[in-house]
């Protein structure tokens, strides 16, 4: 066969985004999720404040999961786009539309209610979709 004839390459593109982390998690696993994250994270291109953030949000989410999502919960990680992309999922009773809508700060002496105001602000974009089934709540960061 010569060059001439030789096919040319194909190029395929993958239907979903590589994942970084496709993991089930508990209580039990919550430390070494998060810092499977921090390293996935870092070597997608995240550092400094920006890399502390995203990892303190995720954090905030996979706990919110395991304290009110029925125990345990689904992460996927993954780069797209120039974003690293979290999306949390869990199987609890969902997230009542007033809790979604309050953007306000909790008050300081406040024990709970800090969860998805922490991961709203600590990064770039949030979305969250509820209901009796479970919610799944996506965040991004812009990577270098």
């Amino acid at each position: 066969m010569t060059n001439a004839e030789t096919p040319a390459p194909r190029t395929v593109v993958p239907i979903e985004p590589t994942l970084l982390i496709a993991e089930v998690f508990d209580q039990a696993r919550v430390t070494q999720l998060r810092h499977s994250v921090t390293s996935c994270a870092h070597a997608s291109g995240l550092s400094g404040q920006r890399l502390d953030d995203f990892v303190l949000a995720v954090n905030e989410l996979i706990t919110n999961a395991v304290r009110h999502g029925g125990g345990q919960g689904r992460l996927r990680l993954w780069c797209q786009d120039g974003e690293l992309v979290c999306e949390v999922a869990d199987h609890g009773h969902g997230i009542s539309s007033q809790r979604l809508s309050d953007r306000n700060r909790p008050a300081p002496d406040t024990a709970g209610g800090w969860g998805l105001w922490l991961a709203r602000e600590l990064s770039d974009t949030m979305a969250v979709e509820t209901g009796e089934a479970g919610t799944v709540v996506r965040i991004t960061a812009a990577v270098d």
